[in-house]
C-alpha cells in the first residue's frame, strides 16, 4: 500500500511539473514547431556526446530533449495551434532525432575500430526506420497498423538506460532484435489484413 502511495505521489509530482512547463511555454506563446526544433538541436548535442564516448551525459541530454518532445503537442493544444502539418513535422523531426543519436553511437564505435558494433548499430538504425515506414505504408492500405512492441518511446527509454548504466552493447542487441521483430510483425499483420479484402486488378 505504501509503495502505491509513493508511486502515486511521484506520478502526481511529474504531472505537476509537466503542467507548469506547458503553462509557461503556452503563456510565452512559443510556437510548437519551434519547441520541436529545439528538441532536435538538443538531440544533435546528445549525438555528439555519444560520438565522443560521454555516454552518461548523453543519456541525461536525451532525457532533457524528451521534455520538448512531450510538451510540443500539449502546447499546440492549449494555444489552439494544432495542425495537420504540425503533426507531420513532429514525426519527421522525431525520425531525424532518432537517426542522429544512432549515428553518434556509430561514430563512437567506428573510432574504436569495433566494426561488429558498428554493424549492430546500423541494424538497429535500419529497424528504427523500417518500424516507422512499415506502419506508414501499411496505413495507406489498411486503417491501422500499431502492432509490435518496440516503437519510438521504447527505443528512447532503452537508449537512455544503456547510456546511464554503460550497458550500450546489451541494449543495442535488444533493440536490434525487437525493432526488426516489430517490422516482421507489421508485415505479417498487413498481409493478413489485406488478404481478407477483395483483390483488385489493374
Amino acid at each position: 500500500m505504501e509503495s502505491r502511495s509513493i508511486t502515486g505521489r511521484i506520478g502526481a509530482g511529474g504531472k505537476w511539473i509537466f503542467d507548469k512547463i506547458v503553462t509557461l511555454l503556452s503563456y510565452l506563446r512559443i510556437h510548437p514547431n519551434v519547441l520541436t526544433l529545439i528538441g532536435l538541436v538538443i538531440n544533435i548535442y546528445a549525438a555528439y556526446l555519444f560520438a565522443v564516448n560521454l555516454l552518461y551525459w548523453a543519456g541525461l541530454v536525451v532525457i532533457f530533449a524528451g521534455i520538448f518532445d512531450m510538451v510540443d503537442g500539449e502546447v499546440a493544444r492549449r494555444t489552439n495551434r494544432v495542425t495537420v502539418f504540425g503533426a507531420f513535422f513532429d514525426s519527421v523531426i522525431d525520425r531525424y532525432s532518432d537517426l542522429l543519436l544512432f549515428v553518434g553511437i556509430i561514430i563512437w564505435y567506428a573510432g574504436n575500430a569495433r566494426k561488429f558494433y558498428v554493424a549492430l548499430t546500423c541494424l538497429v538504425l535500419i529497424g528504427s526506420v523500417m518500424t516507422s515506414y512499415t506502419r506508414a505504408r501499411a496505413e495507406s492500405l489498411i486503417p491501422s497498423c500499431k502492432v509490435g512492441f518496440l516503437e519510438r518511446p521504447e527505443r528512447i527509454v532503452l537508449l537512455i538506460i544503456g547510456a546511464l548504466t554503460n550497458r550500450m552493447a546489451a541494449v543495442l542487441w535488444v533493440m536490434a532484435v525487437l525493432a526488426n521483430w516489430t517490422v516482421t510483425q507489421r508485415i505479417y499483420y498487413t498481409w493478413r489484413e489485406t488478404s481478407r479484402r477483395p483483390q483488385t486488378t489493374a
